[in-house]
């Protein structure tokens, strides 16, 4: 009862017709999908499944300390969906700094900038007029000719912008250090299930980007040094031989090579004189960013990522002499990528580089990091740990963020804690987690922390959002991991992987895909964990001991299928240790008992949840 009421006032009525047993709730535009068959409910993309993309050629002018960013950019955006386009919708991110724009927090006067200005705009060679007075983060724009299915339209956009004071996700991080992303516009993504992506960006959620193949030329002064998503096409152009000669041997070593020091920075002998022109180039990938400084030192070195290939992948950090932590980073980025390679996921780190720059972010971005420095050494290898986790979610896989960001921060929380337990010992591991991730969720009894995960992101609340897509989303994949156990879970984890690399996964692909992997109809797991209104809870009401055997009587108060351990203490003063996985609540109407064969008398019993906290601890106990 207490449940329906819940269910009824947060207004989430739909959660509440589905049983344990019974098919998951699919939104209306979702079923959709299944009707054109671009998706199944085996989980695999639908034989319809298309998806579109672009080629972008970016060109891009900064003269720092000079804040404004000149650039150009050509696109050539092919229309793959079965649908006729008579508009298209672009993305300008930094109209998120104009004043008066929508932000779901406060924003400080060096937060502020007037936003992107296009200078020009045309459509297969015609000019059109652009006015950007009112532009907003998205820009609906109507095409002279609707584009077909099948077809391709040229755009050329001339625009400028000024890199705000505060540097954030972006920004200048300081006098001559700028940190670039989100600095072009884009086009939007058109998917099978939702049309046009026209979501505001409010300054929390994250992205939703199709997979482009993008060239980017970055002029800056002599002295210096820009990074950037993609691989440098000209080293030769823009190093002085001794430096290019360093870059190119990282490329094969295992130990970091200083490719730029404070030294080095100091005789400002790195670049070729006069002005430099860096060109990079990435393919079927979901963004790119841009650092540029003249003041940050540049390690390197590189971590083989595939046994069967010896292929190498570069890991390079950016960062001021000041960043202790950073003179680590090189190395944190190798132990993560071999980690994450051999490990969890198990999937081959699927570029060619990673590079962590020292900025104000914490922001993931494909190929590249933006971190902040952390005092603490094992603080700063856990942050940076996390962004690299984004990688597989949401790069690999083109997932929504905007919207479900479970998909991608609550499996980034998810390898951060299984990465964490080589790194500091379980124990350890499961204190930091708990402390990160799980007690601000679990001991707030606020009604909205029990709003569902799969309840849409970009209608959530800050405290809430961070609960549901990172601490209470990574929980579900670990108690998922400790229910199928390590062969099963991974097999079907890069089974899923598989099969949306490089595409658009939305909530209902990954549930049925482990459904169909695994070869277990786990709805009843995703109903509990995903759509309904539950927290963890489970309470001790009975302990009965009769002849050869003792029986715990446990109820499941907060309706979440969660394991746990049940601990027993004898009279003797030894102990017994009965792991229960989430299974014991799948056909157990939240109450249930454990039956132990013994012939000690039990003078304690206790509920251990490790990682998945109790909300209530004083009901975990039962002493004789």
């Amino acid at each position: 009862m207490k449940k329906s009421i819940l269910t009824a006032s947060l207004g989430l009525l739909f959660i509440s017709q589905f049983a344990i047993g019974q098919d998951l709730y699919v939104p209306r535009d979702v079923t959709k999908a299944y009707e054109n068959n671009t998706r199944s409910k085996t989980g695999k993309p639908g034989d319809n499944y298309w998806q579109n993309s672009a080629v972008y050629k970016i060109n891009l002018q900064v003269n720092p300390p000079n804040r404004t960013v000149k650039a150009s950019e050509d696109i050539t955006y092919t229309n793959n969906s079965p649908d006729t386009l008579n508009s298209l919708n672009f993305k300008l991110i930094l109209n998120n700094h104009k004043p008066g724009v929508p932000r779901l927090g406060m924003a400080s006067e060096d937060y502020m900038t007037s936003g992107i200005h296009i200078d020009s705009y045309s459509e297969n060679g015609n000019e059109k007029e652009w006015n950007s007075k009112n532009d907003g983060t998205n820009k609906m724009i109507k095409l002279d000719t609707p584009l077909k299915s099948g077809e391709s339209i040229d755009l050329s956009i001339n625009w400028h912008f000024d890199i705000s004071k505060q540097s954030g996700r972006e920004g200048a991080i300081l006098e001559n250090t700028f940190y670039l992303a989100y600095f072009y516009p884009r086009v939007a993504v058109y998917d099978d299930y939702m049309g046009w992506d026209t979501m505001t960006f409010f300054g929390m959620q994250e992205f939703y980007n199709d997979f482009n193949d993008y060239e980017i030329s970055v002029s800056v002064p002599e002295d210096f040094i820009v990074w950037s998503t993609g691989d440098l096409q000209n080293p030769e152009e823009v190093l002085q031989k001794k430096y290019a000669k360093k870059l190119e041997k990282s490329m094969q070593s295992d130990k970091v090579i200083r490719i730029a020091t404070p030294e080095d920075l100091q005789k400002k002998e790195i670049t070729k004189n006069g002005n430099n022109t860096w060109k990079w180039k990435a393919s079927n990938i979901t963004d790119v960013a841009i650092a540029i400084s003249n003041e940050y030192n540049w390690d390197a070195a590189s971590v083989v990522v595939d046994s069967t290939t010896n292929r190498r992948v570069s890991v390079q950090a950016a960062y001021d002499n000041v960043s202790e932590d950073f003179k680590e980073m090189v190395d944190y980025g190798q132990h993560a990528l071999n980690w994450f390679s051999f490990n969890y996921p198990g999937v081959s780190y699927p570029y060619s580089k990673s590079t962590l720059v020292r900025g104000h972010g914490d922001m993931e971005y494909p190929m590249m990091v933006n971190d902040n420095s952390h005092e603490d050494p094992e603080m700063a290898r856990f942050v940076a740990e996390h962004e690299i986790a984004h990688t597989y979610f949401p790069f690999y896989m083109g997932t929504n963020e905007t919207r479900f960001g479970f998909m991608d921060e609550g499996w980034a929380t998810t390898l951060e804690h299984l990465i964490g337990i080589e790194d500091l010992g379980i124990e350890k591991a499961v204190e930091s987690f708990q402390n990160f991730r799980v007690r601000r969720w679990i001991s707030d009894d606020n009604m909205e922390q029990d709003v569902p995960i799969i309840t849409p992101s970009n209608i959530l609340s800050g405290p809430v959002y961070r609960n549901n897509s990172y601490g209470k989303a990574a929980l579900s994949y670990l108690a998922l991991k400790d229910m199928l156990g390590d062969e099963v879970f991974k097999k079907a984890l890069q089974g899923y992987m598989e099969r949306w690399n490089g595409k658009h996964p939305i909530p209902w692909d990954f549930f049925y895909s482990i459904n169909d992997i695994s070869g277990e109809n786990l709805n009843w797991f995703w109903d509990s964990w995903y759509f309904s209104p539950n927290y963890i809870d489970i309470k001790i009401e009975e302990v009965h001991q009769k002849d050869n055997s003792v029986e715990v009587s446990l109820t499941n108060v907060g309706g979440m299928p969660a394991p746990f351990d049940l601990q027993l203490t004898f009279t003797d003063g030894s102990t017994k240790n009965i792991h229960q996985k989430s299974t014991i609540w799948k056909d157990a109407e939240n109450t249930t008992s454990i039956k132990i064969a013994t012939e000690k008398e039990v003078k304690a019993v206790a509920i251990e949840g490790g990682i998945w906290m109790d909300a209530t601890p004083d009901n975990n106990s039962w002493k004789k």
